[in-house]
């Protein structure tokens, strides 16, 4: 969402230097809202990425469990 925002961003600008139009109201408002919006969903992410690793520490699971224990001879 925050990279689809980004581009449209970059197109407005482009579009405002090159050929004069001036971009007002709504557009703006889109890219701002996306852009923001993008972000947060990015940073909800990494927080949940974070909490699932630390959910999986704390089960205090062993790494391996030993099927069958053979004998040394």
């Amino acid at each position: 969402v925050a990279g689809v925002a980004f581009l449209y961003g970059a197109w407005m600008i482009f579009d405002t230097l090159a050929f004069g139009n001036a971009v007002r109201g709504y557009p703006s408002l889109l890219v701002s809202i996306l852009f923001l919006g993008g972000i947060q969903l990015i940073g909800i992410g990494v927080l949940g990425e974070y909490i699932g690793r630390i959910y999986i520490e704390t089960k205090a699971r062993p790494k391996y469990i030993i099927k069958k224990v053979g004998q040394i001879k």
